[in-house]
């Protein structure tokens, strides 16, 4: 196989399938969700076999598309159900092969909300929402959201079957939800959203630290409900800002090589300011309300580093505020461990350190790739090697990204320097 055209696939898929999955739902039903989920996985799966002996066709979407539609169809036709989709599914497939750019009008007519939305019916479980919607619109692997949850991959396996079943023997439609239901899907749709950014922003594995399909399509999303009149309101202002405000420093985070930069080591010319003053925008429309919501309190620590004209300046007592309000909130050990980050830099390595060792048994720590980063950094500095190479080996042998993954070999190589700098703060709850 072609490692470009490998790579291509991919990125097609990850950038398309959320899109095709809904639209194949919204065409054939929410009982045929397994269908649509297997068409287009079918589509993925011919591209890899045709595309490197016969070449990428002029309008790769067009391509995959059709080959949704074709896998529906055959399908379809074996258990005799065409009904009247036949026609609907060529119109759609045809649709897609003549634009690229994104369609929807005011009543959100955009597939892809609808299909989060779906995925919040009241049948099922709520904590399985969010989780079902990485699955279907946000193309994740289990791995990917067992990593994000920090859970097993067979709980979050067993957590998506139950969903579908649930969702297909209740019957649900692809309709928009009344005004009534709608908030109360609305928590578990901005969360997936949260989390597809944040795969985006802090890839899970793979040989990118960057994810720019997940980081676009959360932002596009997010910024859909926060104009729409239904669903627009300070929560998801504060989460589009949030958003805003990491995308931002989007190519200051890796160099030319492909390695990491830390947040004191970036360049910040290199932050895009346009996305920086829309943040600040959405994170003004945040504050009208009496609403202090986790969104908020991340978007504010994010509009810290925003509004710092280098790293030394970085207001590190306002930050350590804003944790302490969101553990008010959500007193999570990633919230902890990312507000040990911002003592080390207000209050010493020692100080982060007890933090720490306080988090140390936790399990899901155990698991977490950036846990034992940060401890090892911590305790370089400190001047403890023997700990920070014993932490910096179990970084090691924890999913991660390659240019995370080839930071941490370097740190472990140089456990005797005298580098300042830490391993900066995750999005991550």
């Amino acid at each position: 196989m072609n490692h470009g055209t490998h790579e291509l696939v991919e990125h097609l898929f990850r950038a398309e399938s959320g899109r095709m999955l809904a639209a194949l739902v919204r065409i054939l039903g929410a009982r045929r969700i397994e269908l649509a989920e297997e068409a287009v996985q079918d589509a993925l799966v011919r591209a890899l076999r045709t595309w490197p002996i016969r070449g990428v066709p002029t309008n790769p979407r067009a391509w995959l598309a059709t080959a949704a539609k074709n896998a529906a169809l055959d399908q379809l036709r074996r258990a005799r159900e065409t009904d009247d989709h036949e026609s609907e599914l060529v119109v759609w497939s045809v649709r897609e092969g003549r634009s690229f750019e994104l369609v929807h009008d005011d009543e959100l007519a955009d597939d892809t909300l609808r299909m989060m939305f779906l995925c919040c019916h009241p049948d099922v479980p709520e904590e399985a929402r969010a989780t079902l919607i990485l699955k279907t619109v946000g193309g994740f692997h289990v791995k990917e959201i067992a990593r994000a949850y920090l859970a097993t991959e067979e709980a979050i396996a067993q957590r998506l079957v139950r969903a579908k079943r649930r969702l297909v023997e209740g019957g649900a439609s692809f309709e928009w939800p009344p005004e009534a239901e709608l908030a109360e899907r609305y928590d578990a749709v901005l969360e997936a959203l949260y989390l597809l950014f944040n795969e985006g922003y802090s890839a899970c594995s793979g040989e990118e630290l960057l994810r720019a399909d997940c980081l676009k399509e959360a932002l596009r999303l997010a910024s859909l409900l926060a104009t729409h009149p239904a669903t627009r309101s300070p929560k998801v202002d504060a989460l589009v800002a949030l958003m805003c405000f990491q995308a931002s420093r989007s190519r200051a985070r890796v160099d030319d090589a492909g390695n990491v930069l830390l947040l004191e080591d970036q360049d910040r010319r290199l932050w895009d300011r346009a996305l920086i003053a829309r943040g600040f925008r959405h994170l003004e429309r945040a504050t009208v309300a009496n609403e202090l919501t986790t969104y908020h309190v991340e978007a504010g620590i994010a509009a810290c580093h925003a509004a710092a004209p280098n790293f030394e300046a970085t207001d590190w007592e306002r930050i350590v505020y804003f944790y302490d309000l969101a553990l008010e909130r959500n007193d999570s050990p990633v919230v902890r461990l990312n507000r040990a980050v911002a003592i080390a830099e207000r209050d010493g390595n020692w100080a982060a350190l007890a933090e720490l060792d306080e988090l140390e048994h936790h399990p899901r720590m155990a698991r977490f790739f950036l846990f034992f980063a940060v401890r090892g950094e911590l305790e370089r500095r400190a001047g403890r090697n023997d700990r920070a190479q014993r932490a910096f080996e179990r970084a090691l042998e924890l999913p991660c990204t390659a240019p995370e993954r080839e930071l941490v070999q370097r740190r472990l190589a140089r456990c005797t320097g005298s580098a300042p700098t830490i391993f900066g703060t995750t999005g991550k709850r």
